[in-house]
């Protein structure tokens, strides 16, 4: 009878724990798996846009750089394999206008 009341509960604490995360406990280790993830993602976008790895590494300061390593090694190795070509990013940061300018607004009509 004891076995079986045992085991009822530790079915009942394994049911209980299991819905941890949609009480907004937080996971150190899912926490951890993400952002390790996010630095994978990040050093394989910087190798397909044709990024160095010390770019890659500057404009990222708070990613892990063996993860940032990680994920840029893999694509390098993915690119040569399937003979993929970098895709340099077409969108260019908009240059502050200063205020006033109107040269400045005529100068972005123009290239409209």
């Amino acid at each position: 009878m004891q076995l079986r009341n045992s085991l009822g509960l530790s079915l009942l604490l394994l049911t209980m724990l299991s819905g941890c995360d949609r009480l907004g406990i937080p996971d150190p280790a899912k926490d951890a798996a993400a952002k390790d993830a996010d630095a994978r993602a990040t050093g394989a976008a910087c190798r397909h846009a044709g990024r160095a790895i010390e770019d890659c590494y500057t404009l990222n300061p708070d990613a892990s750089r063996a993860s940032i390593y990680a994920g840029w090694k893999e694509m390098n190795d993915y690119m040569r394999e399937n003979k993929i070509e970098i895709v340099k990013p077409e969108i260019k940061k908009a240059e502050p206008a200063a205020e006033g300018d109107a040269s400045a607004s005529d100068k972005t009509d123009e290239k409209k």
